[in-house]
């Protein structure tokens, strides 16, 4: 594989306790180029700025780290201003040329993470999902692990339903189904294409993606491809990961059991996909299913998925 330019680009807002594993994290890669890694540190109060600064003391020769301290106005302090200017900061630094791969200044990826996602690119994907698994190395309840189970055998049968009707020849099974600000990486002439990141206050991640996809942008969810997120309940983000802990830990407590759309809406979604993209294309496709309502959650989370049930029923 010939290893294009690239480079990790990070939000942060007060992460002065998270920051500096994530970028030890970086510096562990096994990849053997020196790593650029652009953090933009906006609408902070903490030590965000000089802990980075310190990083890339310690890792100089590991990491190139290119910190800036932002301070957003009240309506754009969120993180699709944030995410925007570090990825823009990316793009720069690389002359619009190579990848850039988001992250999140709470994460903790493995050593083969850049190495993934570049191989990834390199076999022809334009946009790379990374898989979000828990820290283990933070305290989680032991009931929270088994509720998250239980939601990832849930979306592996919906994703088991959708390859079964409108498979992506571009991406086959097993493949997860994660593309989060937590891991994305993006060919930077696309991202350019596509205007950056929308400024919008939560799932500037998610529009990232769909406005990639519908630029003609190959989408890819390769189980190679995965980081660690932190389990904490209280996040940087509007919307963010910390929210859906929050919501766990509140469904664990009042012992409701969590309500989720049926396979049968799945099944339907991805027959009505297949239909609208063969009529009108895909960037037609995914206009129209913005406009459409939120599926109907009238089924209760099941305690385990069988392999192919959701797909035969």
């Amino acid at each position: 594989m010939t290893t294009p330019a690239f480079c990790v680009c990070v939000p942060a807002r007060n992460e002065v306790q998270r920051l500096p594993i994530l970028l030890d994290a970086l510096a562990a890669q096994a990849v053997r180029e020196r790593i650029r890694v652009a953090v933009c540190i906006n609408n902070s109060d903490d030590d965000s700025l000089a802990v980075a600064q310190d990083a890339a003391l310690r890792h100089r020769g590991r990491l190139d780290i290119r910190a800036e301290a932002c301070t957003f106005p009240p309506p754009r302090a969120h993180a699709g201003s944030a995410r925007g200017h570090a990825m823009a900061m990316g793009h720069a630094w690389l002359d619009g040329e190579g990848v850039l791969i988001s992250t999140d200044a709470d994460c903790r990826p493995p050593a083969t993470w850049i190495a993934a996602n570049l191989a990834a690119i390199d076999a022809g994907a334009d946009i790379v999902g990374g898989r979000i698994v828990l820290d283990d190395a933070e305290p989680i309840a032991p009931a929270v692990v088994a509720l998250r189970a239980r939601f990832d055998d849930y979306w592996a049968a919906v994703r088991a339903i959708e390859d079964a009707i409108d498979p992506a020849p571009h991406d086959p099974a097993p493949r997860h189904g994660d593309h989060t600000g937590a891991s994305i990486a993006i060919d930077a002439a696309l991202f350019h294409a596509i205007g950056g990141v929308t400024p919008i206050a939560s799932g500037e991640d998610r529009k990232m993606v769909i406005d990639a996809v519908a630029a003609g942008g190959r989408l890819v969810h390769p189980p190679s491809v995965w980081t660690r997120v932190s389990a904490r309940t209280d996040g940087r983000a509007e919307g963010g990961m910390a929210v859906a802990m929050a919501d766990l830990a509140a469904t664990l407590a009042d012992g409701t059991a969590p309500q989720v759309p049926a396979f049968e809406h799945w099944r339907a979604r991805a027959q009505w996909r297949r239909a609208e993209r063969a009529a009108h294309g895909v960037a037609a496709m995914l206009t129209h299913e913005a406009t459409l309502p939120p599926m109907p959650a009238d089924m209760a989370l099941p305690g385990s998925v069988p392999a192919g049930a959701a797909v035969s029923r």
